[in-house]
């Protein structure tokens, strides 16, 4: 089949706006944690571009989309890449084909940002190098075979157990993105226990800017994120891109909505949550339903969502940034609202409930999640357990009092005096200023400004 240059030129761009996504995450991250924590904060999201990407080359395609072994991994026959350089294509949804390495450049941007997900759910207290091993181990082991068992098809219209097998729907990463990180986000969030003064330590944003702009990265990003997942520059992703627009800005007003009954005030933190929890509910249903039902799902996973991040306070586990009910309880209502509010209408042609269509969808959208969050939970579990006993995860409690910034990367993000600073690429020291002024330590004219 000859490669459409169009549709090859959409993925592209797509690709390039889901990366984006990452440095968004980081900014609406490094902006919710405190001053103390910004840079490890905004550290945890960029090491992960790094580490991903070089699992994806190697083994992490080839064990996601090299070929089928039981519905659950792929196999090592691409590893490397080994034999894509070729002009060999993949489909897109309206027939069209696209290079098989636009297709590796847009996967292994959602491969990047689902562990980097996990991250703000252990704000402030988590080791570099402990994160550094959990996203290759837990990358590995998890997102690659929930990946392959979601979105992997062969010709013959087998292929993942939950995509091909139970028929489950997840057109842009609900299931295999959000539920999977968010699922590993509270493992994590409950082996590394609370942060030193939770409940009792305000532990407020220290940059609302910083989390709106990260806010707004991450939605514009979203449009390659769903409309993306297309591969092809047509109806679908027109469909999508529309559905992923109203949805987000269904869920802001349903956040505030809520805040504004429970608290009486509607802030930026809820306008910045609201549209995030939207954008994570309508991904696995982008391609599902019409647009007046993007809005009701919207809505509702604003809402939803608004009153599940106070959850955490009521079960008792510190998920430091709301990972656990923004993703895993977005991501659990978006998905399991294609059995409520699917429509033949939508590119994906399956009716719900509400559209005569039966309770069979719903079903099998409530197994296929329940299978990907039990299992993600409980590897995460397993690996920050076992991280902890050897290399150690959990930072020490004094190291957290002093601040991740300076303990983990000697440097902070702001610099509040003027007797530090950089020399190079070292971090210097100024020499204390003497408490008495003498001509031996300054010229005279200093000594007198000095002691003015």
């Amino acid at each position: 089949m000859e490669i459409n240059a169009g549709d090859t030129a959409w993925v592209l761009i797509s690709a390039a706006l889901v990366f984006l996504m990452t440095p968004g995450l980081a900014f609406f991250y490094g902006g919710m944690v405190r001053v103390k924590s910004v840079l490890n904060m905004m550290m945890m999201s960029a090491i992960t571009i790094a580490v991903v990407t070089i699992l994806w080359v190697v083994v992490g395609y080839s064990l996601t989309f090299g070929g089928d072994n039981g519905g659950v991994i792929g196999n090592f026959s691409a590893a490397g890449l080994k034999g894509l350089l070729a002009p060999e294509s993949v489909t897109g949804a309206e027939g069209h084909a696209i290079p098989t390495l636009a297709f590796v450049a847009f996967q292994l941007m959602f491969a990047i940002i689902t562990p980097a997900l996990i991250s703000g759910a252990i704000a402030d207290r988590a080791t570099f190098r402990g994160w550094i091993v959990f996203v290759a181990l837990w990358t590995s082991l998890v997102y690659f075979p929930v990946a392959h068992s979601v979105w992997f098809f062969d010709a013959d219209g087998g292929g993942g157990f939950i995509g091909a097998g139970i028929k489950a729907l997840d057109f842009a990463g609900g299931t295999a993105v959000h539920v999977n990180a968010g699922a590993a986000a509270l493992a994590l969030a409950i082996v590394l226990g609370r942060r030193v003064g939770w409940r009792k330590d305000p532990m407020r944003p220290h940059s609302l800017p910083l989390v709106l702009l990260g806010a707004g990265l991450l939605w514009f990003g979203w449009f390659g994120f769903n409309a993306g997942s297309a591969l092809s520059a047509g109806s679908t992703a027109a469909v999508t891109f529309v559905n992923t627009q109203v949805a987000t800005a269904a869920a802001v007003i349903g956040w505030l909505i809520v805040e504004r009954i429970r608290h009486g005030k509607a802030t930026t933190l809820g306008l910045a949550s609201g549209a995030v929890a939207g954008l994570v509910a309508i991904t696995p249903a982008c391609a599902a339903v019409t647009p007046m039902g993007a809005i009701i799902l919207g809505l509702v996973a604003g809402g939803i969502c608004a009153f599940a991040v106070s959850l955490k306070y009521k079960l008792g586990f510190d998920d430091s940034l709301d990972v656990v009910g923004v993703h895993l309880v977005g991501g659990l209502v978006g998905s399991i609202a294609i059995g409520f509010l699917g429509s033949a209408a939508a590119p994906a042609a399956v009716d719900g409930l509400f559209y005569g269509g039966g309770a069979g969808q719903l079903g099998r959208q409530v197994l296929a999640n329940l299978i990907v969050g039990v299992y993600s939970f409980v590897v995460a579990f397993v690996l920050a357990k076992v991280i902890d006993l050897t290399i150690g995860f959990r930072l020490k409690e004094d190291d957290e009092l002093t601040g991740i910034d300076q303990v983990e990367h000697a440097e902070t993000a702001y610099e509040f005096t003027s007797g530090g600073g950089m020399r190079g690429h070292s971090l210097v020291r100024a020499e204390p200023r003497p408490e008495t002024v003498t001509d031996e330590t300054v010229g005279k004219s200093d000594k007198e400004e000095a002691n003015a």
